[in-house]
């Protein structure tokens, strides 16, 4: 027998822009860890976490610099304990993320969560609940470039709140 499926140019021509798209995508998305690892690690420096700086370029684990800057308590020890069970919700929204049906919950529910403490973050940088919520919008509405603009910038300062 013979295979009757043959390629022609345009096979050819919409493979190589998929993996021109995917290589955009995958430089686009190592950028992005590195700014937001940056972030990250400057933010914590400024405010008072130097002994765990370091986390913020540790791929994953990194998420706990996020829950350690965002961390409701009034001395080192509450705050810390407070970003490790929020990293260990994290981590369980994660894992039931790959339940097939449940996931799609789950994945949702990760989704508030991370955006929560996004909101905290920008809170913590601004002081003022109403523009929290605005560069929330912003960073919607900029696929995440505000957030690395805003972030580059405050990086550096000590928390407002």
């Amino acid at each position: 027998m013979y295979n009757s499926y043959y390629y022609n140019d345009t096979d050819a021509f919409f493979a190589g822009f998929f993996l021109i798209i995917m290589l955009i995508f995958l430089v686009m998305a190592i950028v992005g860890y590195i700014i937001s690892s940056l972030i990250y690690y400057q933010a914590s420096k400024a405010n008072g976490f130097d002994d765990l700086a370091y986390v913020a370029w540790i791929p994953i684990i990194n998420v706990y610099s996020l829950f350690l800057l965002t961390a409701k308590g009034d001395d080192d020890v509450t705050v810390r304990a407070e970003a490790k069970k929020n990293v260990l919700i994290y981590a369980g929204f994660l894992l039931v993320s790959f339940i097939p049906f449940i996931g799609l919950l789950a994945s949702l529910g990760l989704g508030v969560y991370v955006l929560y403490f996004t909101y905290r973050l920008f809170y913590r940088w601004s002081g003022e609940p109403g523009r929290a919520v605005l560069y929330i919008i912003l960073t919607f509405i900029t696929f995440g470039l505000f957030y690395f603009i805003y972030g580059l910038i405050k990086m550096n300062k000590p928390f407002v709140a």
